[in-house]
């Protein structure tokens, strides 16, 4: 098959394998520092866990790829990238170590969450540090498919590293420190590995002049409330309904999955311990459900239309997110982790698609930074709500009650966007 004989030559490429394992080992890390902080967070045996801490403990994993990430490239465009990865990775290393002790002296709350920030924040710079370094290693004709399989190759990393922290929590009598020091490690090693590419090979390329930083953090703003401006216009209508669905549906699906971790903690499971284990099948579940979202949508979005599909999904949401909600037991809250899964991922491919169509080429790339400022804010907004709203086992049907009238209204302004939309071509 051509997609394996392209796969096989991207391999033997000296200096896309060294690029990818510094990936693999960020991205592994990642896994094993994110659970690390959930189970410190909401799980610990010691702490009393609160809807409140876990809105924190989102806001400390997300925020910074929200804050930052717009402007992350113009610093990447003055700083080497293979520096980036090798100071960036050696940081975060130091970070999390100090995050151990933090740990293990019992720290407050306060200097925790600061320590976990900082970690987060490196983060942005050397996952796009990652992507702008791609065509530095690959030819032009399997840039594609090598922007296929990096992204996908670490996803699965961070995924492993999910389960190296819990193999680690196992062995190590359930020691939170032990797996913040199992991410320190892993970030060493990718630093290390970084260290195997030479500093000029992924640029960027130098240029006599270059204007201040001031200014070009300025005009990227700019440029951003220009994009914002782009997508509000009237030929944009499309795309700017179905970002605003897809940014209601990542709300709906961050106060559920709040909900989600304050029941595993207390109400469905008899341990802290049990609890950890049980939300792991439920993400694992999820994450199944991503993966049939990303067989079905293609289809779907193909015979409907993928405008249809969102509404679809949200309907969908609707009706089932209270049936195996609201009976707040172990079997129907697993089948529900597969279906929000599943219906949040398939409206995010049809979002991407139709966003991607319907926005000027030049206009692009912005519109999607601002879109994973949207998706990310909606997020940690929605934990935010439910920390309000949730009492402490989690069992809330005022809150499941509340989101599926909200995805029923994200369905319903969907048709009428469509409707009003198929009047104006007659």
């Amino acid at each position: 098959m051509p997609v394996v004989r392209d796969l096989r030559v991207l391999l033997r490429l000296r200096n896309f394998r060294r690029l990818l394992s510094v990936r693999l080992l960020s991205q592994g890390a990642d896994g094993v520092y994110q659970v690390a902080l959930a189970a410190y967070v909401v799980f610990s045996p010691e702490k009393q866990t609160s809807a409140t801490a876990v809105a924190s403990a989102m806001a400390v994993l997300l925020l910074p790829y929200s804050l930052v990430g717009p402007f992350a490239g113009v610093l990447l465009d003055r700083w080497r990238r293979r520096q980036v990865f090798v100071y960036g990775n050696l940081l975060r290393a130091l970070l999390a170590a100090a995050t151990a002790v933090l740990v293990l002296g019992h720290a407050p709350d306060w200097l925790f969450f600061a320590s976990a920030l900082c970690v987060t924040a490196v983060n942005r710079f050397v996952l796009a540090g990652l992507s702008a370094a791609l065509p530095r290693v690959v030819d032009a004709e399997r840039l594609v498919l090598a922007n296929s399989l990096s992204p996908t190759a670490g996803t699965l990393a961070a995924t492993a590293g999910g389960a190296l922290a819990f193999g680690v929590r196992i062995v190590a009598s359930g020691s939170d420190a032990a797996v913040v020091l199992a991410g320190a490690v892993l970030y060493a090693c990718a630093s290390l590995v970084s260290l195997s590419l030479a500093p000029d090979l992924l640029g960027p390329d130098r240029h006599p002049a270059r204007p201040r930083l001031a200014r070009v953090l300025a005009e990227t703003a700019r440029e951003l409330l220009a994009a914002v401006r782009h997508l509000a216009a009237p030929p944009r209508r499309e795309a700017a309904s179905a970002l605003a669905a897809m940014t209601l549906m990542r709300f709906c699906y961050g106060a559920l999955l709040v909900l989600l971790l304050m029941l595993c903690r207390y109400a469905l499971a008899d341990t802290p311990e049990g609890g950890l284990r049980l939300l792991g099948v439920a993400l694992a579940l999820s994450g199944m459900g991503f993966f049939a979202a990303a067989l079905v949508t293609p289809w779907v979005a193909g015979r409907f239309g993928p405008h249809r599909w969102i509404a679809v999904c949200s309907a969908t949401a609707m009706v089932l997110e209270p049936a195996l909600g609201l009976p707040f037991a172990t079997g129907p809250l697993m089948a529900a982790a597969f279906v929000l899964g599943l219906i949040t991922q398939g409206a995010k491919i049809a979002t991407d698609t139709i966003v991607q169509s319907g926005v000027e080429d030049g206009f692009r790339g912005r519109i999607f930074s601002v879109y994973d400022v949207l998706f990310n804010v909606a997020f940690v907004g929605a934990a935010g709500v439910a920390a309000l709203m949730l009492p402490p086992d989690g069992r809330s049907a005022v809150l499941v009650t509340l989101v599926a009238i909200l995805y029923g209204a994200i369905a319903a302004g969907l048709v009428r966007s469509e409707r009003r939309q198929a009047v104006q071509q007659r």
